[in-house]
């Protein structure tokens, strides 16, 4: 029942919550205090005092919250629905590990890695994406632009959950059909380059190996330090950059898929098919709010530097799936009943090594079936496509297996990046000691389970349920199992095409160019603290 004081001010909890999601803390308190005792500073009688006269004795129904930029390009909050409920700040501190683990007051930015767990863990949707669907929607709408798009592999088994569909439903071809009707010219798959990326990675890794046994390959810019650290998570790369800049030589320096098929998108698909790239609008349909982000890097410019254009951009917007689901409903497409369409040829083929990307593992086993290839010149056995090793939603996993004429190859994998300080931590102090690597190679994924579960994916459960990521992980082993015929990123005919007909040879100078990146160490932006 609403009240009111001799002030007129109404002191409902409604309007207590409101004032602090608009407002903010402060201004919330010094709102309270007016109800009995308008203009005073706060700590008068009023509406529950005891909250506002004791600050670290908040009641679990209102917690604050995780501070976020105006101008973050990944995510953004509505204050006219935050209640402080505290759930954002629960991923950001206890899942994610960032929030808390830097001194106030910040230094030069507000740190966030946006990986967008806050905006899945949010119950009343008052933090999501950054809303592109708008400037899409014009580009698409420009005759004079060529406009492309790519689709991740999480996308696939989640946007059917948007319409009423089972948690893990495979709608690829659904999908495919819905983006050719919203008018995109062309629509290429992700999968594409995370092959692309395997290639690139693989071969990169065995160099650093090669390099640590006293073998050089002559190229100048081989980083040599073990292990190598996977680099497809923006989110993931932005962490170690903040927390871990000691560590950055071990980053693989391959772009993420979105960023290579971008590149590839304005350089190579340009040429081909006689489209001036500046002409070219490159969209990415992502599970992923930090991909955003990474798409606005500096350094995301290789198509335009190699053409002398600096300003021109790898990829141009993200859309996350929940993003794209609304531009599905917005134009009255009824996903479900879509008669499945194939991705476009040049850039449209995948393999069962690039679909498992999505999970938690599956850089590293796809990086596994083709590294075994590169070192021995053989597929490898049926066993290694199966590497239940590092699959499930364990935080950190660890494996090893035996290479004919290498000897034992070890790897690890992380997901969520509290686990993945974990790991991280441990390398550091090793290092530190001076002790030789424990692994090769390690995978970072900075959402717990992998791009499945990702920061810009349906909300099927708050907070994110296990089960929705079991049943999204299934559908992924699924489709490399069942549904795709080839398993392994160097059968990818497409891929080897692009190297035969204008790359070279993976890892080459124009690859490099092209395909690989630089890192910036962040930890000047924060003061770290270890509250481990």
């Amino acid at each position: 029942m609403e009240t009111k004081s001799n002030k007129g001010l109404p002191c409902s909890r409604r309007f207590f919550l409101k004032g602090l999601g608009a407002a903010g803390l402060s201004g919330a308190l010094a709102t309270l205090s007016g109800c009995k005792d308008a203009g005073k500073p706060s700590g008068g009688e009023g509406w529950t005092p005891q909250q506002y006269n004791a600050p670290g004795s908040w009641p679990v129904q209102v917690r604050g919250r995780v501070p976020i930029d105006p101008a973050n390009p990944s995510i953004v909050r509505d204050d006219r629905k935050c209640i402080l409920c505290g759930q954002c700040a629960e991923a950001c501190e206890r899942v994610q590990s960032v929030e808390g683990f830097y001194g106030l007051p910040i230094k030069n930015d507000i740190t966030c890695v946006n990986c967008g767990q806050c905006a899945l863990w949010c119950p009343t949707g008052a933090i999501g994406e950054r809303d592109d669907i708008a400037r899409v929607l014009r580009v698409i709408g420009d005759a004079k632009l060529h406009v492309i798009v790519q689709t991740a592999p999480a996308t696939r088994i989640a946007i059917g959950e948007e319409f009423g569909m089972p948690a893990g439903s495979i709608v690829e071809g659904k999908m495919v059909a819905a983006l050719k009707m919203l008018g995109f010219d062309r629509v290429f798959d992700t999968n594409f380059s995370a092959d692309l990326t395997i290639m690139e990675e693989g071969t990169e890794l065995i160099g650093r190996i090669k390099a640590a046994g006293g073998q050089h390959d002559g190229e100048g810019h081989a980083p040599t330090a073990l292990p190598q650290f996977t680099s497809c998570s923006p989110g993931w790369v932005k962490f170690c950059e903040y927390f871990y800049p000691d560590l950055l030589e071990h980053m693989s320096t391959c772009k993420s898929p979105q960023q290579m098929l971008g590149s590839v998108a304005k350089t190579y698909y340009a040429k081909k098919k006689g489209i001036d790239p500046k002409q070219i609008v490159s969209v990415s349909i992502m599970p992923c709010t930090a991909k955003k982000f990474e798409a606005s890097r500096g350094e995301m410019n290789s198509a335009g530097a190699l053409a002398g254009n600096p300003e021109l951009r790898d990829v141009d917007f993200v859309l996350t799936t929940r993003e794209l689901a609304r531009m599905i409903k917005g134009k009255g497409i009824d996903l479900a009943n879509l008669a499945p369409q194939p991705y476009d040829s040049l850039m449209g083929e995948g393999t069962g090594a690039a679909v498992i990307f999505a999970a938690t593992g599956g850089v590293m086993e796809a990086a596994v079936r083709s590294g075994y290839y590169l070192l021995t010149g053989q597929n490898p056995p049926d066993a290694l496509l199966n590497l239940t090793a590092v699959r499930g939603l364990q935080g950190v996993k660890e494996a090893s297996l035996e290479v004919p004429g290498f000897g034992e190859l070890r790897v690890a994998v992380a997901s969520g990046l509290g686990n993945a300080r974990q790991l991280l931590d441990q390398i550091r102090a090793d290092k530190q000691a001076g002790l030789p690597p424990r692994y090769h190679f390690v995978e970072f994924m900075a959402c717990p389970g992998g791009c499945i579960s990702g920061g810009g994916q349906p909300k099927t459960s708050v907070p994110p349920g296990d089960w929705v990521r079991k049943e999204r992980i299934r559908s992924i082993y699924a489709i490399d199992a069942t549904i795709y015929k080839k398993r392994l990123s160097h059968e990818n005919k497409e891929v080897m095409d692009l190297y035969a007909e204008y790359l070279g040879q993976p890892n080459g100078e124009l690859a490099h160019r092209l395909l690989h990146t630089t890192y910036t160490d962040r930890s000047g932006s924060l003061t770290a603290k270890n509250k481990a």
